[in-house]
């Protein structure tokens, strides 16, 4: 409606939209979260998470709608027609920008549960978006070098146990455990030590933890592949109407047995499951290279 505007107040007014959207629905996050403390009891937990999910889902609606209002952007958005939002999904991507993010929400809203990102523990400290993402029962983890495990060996497995404790909250209403397997944003200087041409190496560990801890809940895989034909936006050139294209190409895996195990403990079964991983991000780099090619 609005992309006809100058790039800079485009970017401007827009910007100030998602800082009002996140401030406003904040508040009641936090004191509904409030609430989940002094009222731990299951039913009542049950019903205040679907109001917090109610109001997390507005708060991506109206990031959608200032995104319609200020870019015109051609979505080719491929593989929705399987999914619900009453089943548990385990979703994985490539990761190019924080745009992803954003991408990720206005295209798979409604479409499955609420999207939960594994964060670093330091993100907590960003202004309101910490909050909201700590009222929301967004996992925090604090991940340890091999030097500081090897000066404190009686800490190692203490992230891997703060993913277990975040699944357990998971289980008793239908989420989408978002997870960027490369554990960074994709960079031609992060890439020259990869095998791929699109992609970074994949990590296995993250995924298959959560698949072990919550193997009874998960229905699926959404194995979700986003590509910037133009060229990969940073935050402020998306919201400034610069990206004209996005293509989002979401494959609905099975969870198989061929990664169903212990993968931390089980030498057999971990080089089955990097194998299955590798695999499926051989292909997805040949589908990148198709789509940009195309």
């Amino acid at each position: 409606m609005f992309s006809f505007l100058p790039s800079p107040l485009k970017g401007a007014v827009s910007f100030l939209i998602y800082l009002i959207n996140t401030i406003l629905l904040t508040v009641p996050l936090i004191l509904i979260s409030l609430l989940k403390f002094i009222l731990p009891f299951q039913p009542v937990v049950v019903i205040l998470d679907r109001i917090l999910m109610g109001i997390a889902g507005l708060w991506i609606y109206i990031n959608s709608v200032n995104t319609d209002l200020f870019c015109k952007i051609d979505w080719d958005v491929r593989g929705l027609d399987k999914l619900t939002p009453r089943q548990w999904y385990l979703v994985l991507s490539n990761h190019q920008s924080w745009v992803d993010i954003l991408v990720l929400q206005k295209t798979l809203r409604k479409k499955v549960p609420m999207l939960k990102f594994f964060l670093k523990k330091e993100l907590i400290w960003v202004p309101f978006l910490g909050l909201a993402w700590w009222a929301l029962d967004f996992p925090f983890m604090k991940r340890y070098s091999r030097e500081f495990l090897a000066k404190n060996p009686h800490m190692k497995g203490k992230d891997l146990e703060s993913t277990r404790k975040a699944c357990q909250k998971f289980k008793h209403t239908p989420v989408s455990i978002m997870n960027f397997v490369e554990g960074t944003r994709y960079t031609p200087e992060k890439a020259k030590t990869s095998a791929f041409s699109h992609l970074l190496t994949p990590k296995a560990g993250g995924i298959a933890f959560v698949l072990g801890s919550m193997d009874q809940c998960l229905n699926h895989i959404l194995d979700v592949t986003i590509v910037y034909p133009d060229r990969v936006p940073s935050f402020w050139s998306f919201i400034s109407g610069k990206t004209r294209k996005i293509i989002v190409d979401c494959q609905l895996l099975e969870i198989g047995w061929q990664i169903k195990g212990d993968y931390f403990n089980d030498p057999v079964f971990k080089a089955q499951f990097c194998e299955w991983l590798n695999q499926l991000w051989q292909e997805k780099d040949r589908k990148i290279e198709h789509l940009l090619s195309s």
